[in-house]
């Protein structure tokens, strides 16, 4: 039997820092959403009592070490299921980007397999399971547009992100998500108000959601990679409504709501970055 999944990267729309936690990670306030840039997960049952992973791209390790591996694990042993998977990755969300691309793939593996091994599992259980793998991995099960607190891992679904046009642009080289984390001076960041936000999403309001859009940890990552800035000038310089770092970088992404400017912005930035994406958001 074979199941496929669709793992959707997500863009931070609001990311706020408020604190160090006594567990050594920080409380989190952030608004995400997800867009049609996926990756695409195969699931296939196998007889031999194992779990066997590939992928298109050569980077990704096929081991314990790879976190749709653990996600498999987790059901198998929670659930004490004996049988086989073989999970096929087809890589399309830049990998270390702050795009949520290996979070998204444990999510995707967590609802491949709550169907294939007929678990019927609520999303809100698969959610639970999911937090013990990764920060991210709660919001990637739902896939839709939340409001995120604790480490990022408590759920409030808000409405759908309006619909509009996501230029998304990854520099070469990414950064190490701790490294910004070591680097935070919590005194100096700035805060955005994620209650704005909430209430120009739920109104589906556009013009205001482009206006309280902003990423605290963008000036830090920043510092490591000046790319980022230069990409965000590229982008307003074209023409976007918004430009926003997503996570902790180095992607940045930029909103618009109309197809031929969008394309125009894309045409302009292919020439400064190689992996440059035109998609949608999701609704």
């Amino acid at each position: 039997m074979e199941i496929i999944e669709r793992a959707p990267a997500k863009i931070n729309l609001t990311l706020n820092v408020l604190g160090k936690r006594n567990d050594g990670f920080h409380e989190m306030r952030m608004i995400m959403t997800s867009i049609d840039l996926s990756d695409r997960l195969t699931l296939t049952s196998k007889e031999q009592d194992e779990i066997t992973l590939s992928c298109n791209a050569a980077f990704i390790p096929l081991n314990k070490k790879n976190i749709v591996y653990q996600a498999a694990r987790l059901l198998k042993e929670t659930y004490g299921i004996q049988a086989g998977i073989h999970i096929a990755i087809e890589k399309k969300i830049p990998v270390a980007a702050g795009l949520g691309g290996g979070s998204s793939d444990a999510a995707a593996t967590l609802r491949g397999l709550n169907r294939l091994w007929a678990l019927d599992l609520s999303l809100e259980k698969l959610a639970e399971l999911g937090e013990k793998i990764g920060s991210d991995v709660p919001f990637c099960v739902y896939g839709k547009t939340a409001f995120a607190t604790g480490k990022g891992e408590i759920i409030q679904l808000i409405n759908d992100f309006p619909k509009c046009w996501v230029i998304v642009v990854k520099p070469p080289k990414g950064i190490s998500s701790w490294t910004v984390f070591e680097e935070l001076d919590l005194m100096s960041i700035p805060r955005y108000d994620h209650q704005r936000m909430i209430e120009a999403i739920n109104a589906n309001d556009y013009e205001e959601v482009v206006q309280y859009a902003g990423n605290a940890l963008e000036e830090i990552s920043t510092q490591q990679q000046p790319t980022i800035k230069r990409i965000k000038d590229k982008m307003e310089s074209f023409g976007v409504d918004v430009a926003v770092m997503s996570g902790t970088g180095p992607t940045v992404y930029g909103l618009t709501r109309q197809r031929s400017k969008a394309q125009r912005i894309v045409n302009g930035l292919k020439g400064f970055c190689k992996e440059v994406y035109l998609v949608r958001t999701l609704n």
